[in-house]
């Protein structure tokens, strides 16, 4: 173990043991000053999904002198991000394999299961033009089904890799749509 990592272990068991031992509300942010800011570059991670994601875009918001301020919306772009973390962290997906595919049913309490009905048809355009696979999207009282078919094999075997989850991450499209979410645009 070299010196770095031995630091670092050393650190992890620190903070550890100091919020087992109940001293984690105790944490020290007064490091939230200029002279913090120095070492901050090297750092890419904020700490926490959705604030990194709408830290980024505050970034790159304060950068741009052109910037039309009243047509911004980050709380639209916030609740986006807490119905993303709802749907991946508190949503249960029951899978059921078709020949061509899958159907998948999706389950969660009350606020999970809103979240999924929001973003489960509109990330489902998304997949309809991405690739050649058929994609059916129905909302019922207690849950969301999703049926996703294809013909050709491979597409089939990808179907079934992914899964839900891994549908609905796919794609590459969410830099772009939580962009555009912040500068006043839809959410779907």
């Amino acid at each position: 173990m070299n010196l770095k990592r031995a630091g670092l272990a050393l650190l992890l068991i620190v903070g550890i043991g100091s919020c087992a031992n109940g001293q984690a509300d105790q944490i020290d942010h007064s490091m939230h000053d200029k002279n913090a800011r120095h070492d901050a570059g090297a750092l890419t991670e904020p700490g926490q999904g959705a604030f990194a994601a709408l830290s980024e875009i505050v970034v790159r918001l304060e950068a741009d002198p052109e910037t039309d301020w009243s047509q911004i919306n980050l709380t639209a772009l916030r609740n986006h991000l807490v119905d993303m973390d709802l749907l991946i962290t508190d949503t249960v997906a029951a899978h059921t394999k078709l020949e061509n595919g899958l159907r998948i049913e999706v389950t969660g309490d009350q606020r999970s299961l809103a979240a999924a009905q929001r973003m489960v048809s509109a990330h489902a355009a998304f997949l309809r033009d991405a690739e050649d696979w058929t994609i059916d999207v129905t909302h019922g009282d207690d849950s969301v089904i999703m049926v996703v078919t294809a013909d050709a094999k491979r597409t089939v075997s990808k179907i079934k890799a992914l899964g839900f989850y891994g549908l609905m991450a796919s794609q590459d499209h969410h830099r772009a749509h939580h962009w555009g979410m912040a500068l006043g645009g839809s959410a779907h």
